[in-house]
């Protein structure tokens, strides 16, 4: 007899208590003390802002413990411009920098990122109200960098050096707000690119090289330290 949807969603919170009190007794009880130490308050090293594509936890990923990043995650990892006012994203940026005093800004990237499709998908000139392509739109100028060296490639090849270089634009933005800036600017603060291969399961891991103002000027952006992970 097939299930009712009811009986469908019971099922899947049961196994949700199951997957709690299996981390409660192998992880929490058996680190208490840290967790213990979370009460107090948190101090992490790094602010990681991630797709919300269910296939990409920035956590399972790269093995952060709790109190280790301040994560927020939104559709296709973009940070708009300053400019453009507040979001959940830079209200979050602006609580890591300023308040947790973090020392990293970590933005990661995904193959397949169907954000990044939906922009590359835009038509120019067209408006609309339809919440992702407004969110989106704060990607277009990796999508007309991308168009202006790899219009002769096909749409998925397109879409796959937008979400690198998407990155790197959300990179530049971080510099538009003058409390990162600044701090980046002291030696106190550093942005970092990655970008993670779900099909092959590779990492790309890469730093802004900050050089004052003219970093940012028209979107140019130089990178260092650059790895590999696979």
């Amino acid at each position: 007899m097939e299930k009712k949807p009811n009986d469908q969603t019971l099922d899947l919170f049961n196994d949700m208590r199951e997957k709690f009190l299996s981390f409660k007794r192998f992880k929490y009880l058996e680190k208490s003390d840290h967790y213990q130490k979370l009460v107090n308050g948190q101090a992490p090293k790094f602010m990681v802002i991630a797709c919300a594509d269910s296939r990409v936890c920035p956590t399972s990923i790269l093995g952060f413990e709790p109190g280790e990043a301040f994560v927020v995650r939104n559709v296709a990892n973009l940070v708009p411009p300053f400019e453009n006012g507040p979001t959940e994203t830079n209200a979050a940026l602006e609580f890591a920098v300023n308040a947790l005093k973090v020392e990293n800004l970590f933005v990661v990237g995904h193959s397949c990122c169907g954000g990044i499709r939906a922009l590359m998908s835009m038509q120019d000139g067209v408006h609309s109200s339809i919440f992702i392509k407004d969110w989106v739109i704060n990607g277009k100028q990796a999508r007309t960098s991308t168009m202006a060296v790899a219009a002769n490639l096909g749409f998925e090849q397109q879409c796959r050096h937008c979400e690198k270089e998407s990155v790197n634009h959300s990179l530049v933005n971080l510099l538009s707000y003058p409390w990162v800036e600044e701090r980046v600017r002291n030696g106190l603060l550093s942005i970092h690119g990655g970008y993670y291969d779900f099909v092959n399961c590779t990492f790309e891991k890469w730093t802004l090289d900050y050089k004052g103002n003219s970093a940012e000027e028209d979107g140019k952006y130089a990178v260092k330290d650059r790895v590999f992970w696979s």
